[in-house]
């Protein structure tokens, strides 16, 4: 019992520094949609896309290949040098090309090169701590861990209001002060990275004592094992990391570079408002999880797995349908400029995407149960192919199909494949029961009056609200045997 409680406390106080991150970013949008012009918003924005994408190569697997040999193998301090070791050099090598070719680099994404400059550094600052990071949970030492992310972001998110906000008005003030010296006007681009690469650098320095305290052993060996286990899972992170960001990097490379980075700005800031539903998705996985593997053994897993996923739809379904139908009370706390408005019908597009994403983690459980993982990896990819074809295919297009409506369209396409898919090969694999019937009226209802408040009554509440309340009453009606029974126990 006292196991179950350790696992349950540090699965909170990491979900918590999984979570806190995100929900700080909610700040950071008003901020920079308010101090940003669209298009400088929109450069930000691709540079952060290129960041996830490179943190995905950077890690090349070694975090998950760590865990998994660190707890096969006996000799625990080589699985520690040897991933360490190699973070470091191939982090080193990385460094210098990045920085060789960096004028190149800015010229192909036609960003300014200082910018470059920051965010190369950004991302070996972050992947030197991989391995350090690693550690603090093969210690278990969640707290420490929890700590060091969140503060990274509290200090991330003091230093822009400083810069963005405090730094004009002080150096303004006094034009013979220390502060008017350090104060560069126009450069809110340039501070934005800055506050990230002085988190990233502290972050180092609190856990650099891996690297003081290292012994410089090499396993040759262990490595090549590692790196046959990590390979497969760096796929899968590139596949998902296309899924999750390319359509911003893609926008910026086929709409012609005049609108470009304004375009990639309004997208990128209406599509900040599908947060609510990134946040419940991300959430409900970290707990689910190791729910999922705690029943594996009981006779009536299958059960539970379909009634834990319709009740997923249920939640999901509910949210989905409060935010479209308020989402336009949303973008005035977190878009404070009203020319960045002008993207919100991608709102609910993005939205249904990422609830479709969470039905997936749901079905996704069946190939992790039998330990074909790979399968997942496979779909994964085939998202992937998805987000490129009608990406490459749609943006191009005028009208409403066209730029990030057709970028937006192909982010419900490579969610939506991947949880059909998901479904009908865990049919055959790992059965499980789930009430499809229920599932399907509650998602197409849930859907279908959002439609309606959104693009036939939008900001009309006394249509929203109603269809929000018949809703309700519908999850009620189909729902009462199970409800009930908990309300009178409640009572």
């Amino acid at each position: 019992m006292s196991g179950l409680k350790t696992l349950f406390k540090q699965t909170a106080i990491y979900g918590l520094a999984t979570v806190v991150p995100r929900m700080f970013s909610f700040f950071l949008v008003p901020l920079y949609t308010e101090f940003l012009p669209k298009a400088e918003y929109g450069q930000v924005t691709i540079i952060f896309a290129y960041m996830i994408f490179f943190n995905v190569i950077l890690a090349y697997g070694m975090e998950t290949s760590f865990f998994r040999f660190y707890n096969k193998e006996d000799q625990k301090e080589s699985v520690i040098q040897t991933a360490t070791i190699s973070i470091f050099w191939s982090t080193m090598l990385f460094l210098l090309l990045a920085l060789f070719f960096r004028q190149n680099i800015s010229n192909y994404i036609n960003i300014d090169v200082q910018y470059v400059t920051y965010t190369i550094w950004i991302l070996v600052l972050d992947a030197l701590v991989i391995v350090p990071f690693s550690k603090l949970r093969a210690f278990q030492k969640p707290t420490y861990y929890a700590v060091l992310k969140i503060g990274n972001v509290i200090i991330n998110l003091s230093l822009n209001l400083f810069f963005l906000i405090l730094l004009p008005k002080l150096a303004t003030q006094n034009q013979d002060g220390i502060w008017n010296s350090i104060y560069i006007e126009n450069f809110q681009v340039g501070y934005i990275f800055v506050s990230n690469l002085v988190a990233s650098f502290l972050t180092f320095i609190f856990l650099s004592q891996n690297y003081v305290r290292l012994k410089w052993k090499f396993n040759f060996n262990l490595w090549k094992k590692m790196m046959k286990y990590g390979l497969p899972i760096l796929i899968a992170g590139i596949a998902f990391a296309i899924n999750e960001q390319f359509d911003k990097i893609l926008l910026a490379k086929l709409l012609p570079p005049n609108i470009a980075d304004a375009e990639v700005g309004v997208y990128s800031a209406c599509y900040k408002i599908g947060l609510f539903m990134v946040l419940f998705r991300t959430a409900y996985s970290l707990g689910i999880e190791p729910f999922f593997f705690s029943h594996a053994k009981n006779e009536n897993a299958p059960q539970t797995y379909a009634t834990v996923t319709k009740y997923f739809v249920i939640f999901g379904s509910f949210i989905m349908l409060n935010v479209i139908v308020f989402a336009d009370l949303f973008k005035q706390l977190l878009i404070r400029d009203p020319s960045y408005w002008v993207a919100m019908k991608v709102v609910p597009l993005i939205i249904l995407a990422n609830f479709f994403l969470g039905i997936y983690t749901n079905l996704s459980v069946w190939y992790k149960l039998i330990d074909k993982t790979y399968i997942g990896a496979y779909i994964s990819l085939i998202g992937a192919v998805v987000t490129l074809v009608l990406n490459f295919w749609l943006i191009p297009k005028p009208g409403y199909f066209g730029s990030y409506y057709g970028s937006a369209i192909a982010t419900i396409g490579a969610y939506g494949s991947m949880m059909l898919i998901s479904y009908y090969l865990g049919r055959k694999q790992y059965p499980i029961p789930y009430d499809i019937k229920k599932i399907a009226l509650y998602l197409s209802l849930s859907i279908g009056f959002s439609i309606v408040s959104f693009y036939f009554f939008r900001e009309n509440y006394l249509v929203g609200i109603p269809l929000i309340l018949l809703f309700s009453y519908f999850i009620y009606y189909g729902e009462k045997e199970t409800l009930l029974p908990i309300i009178k126990r409640k009572k």
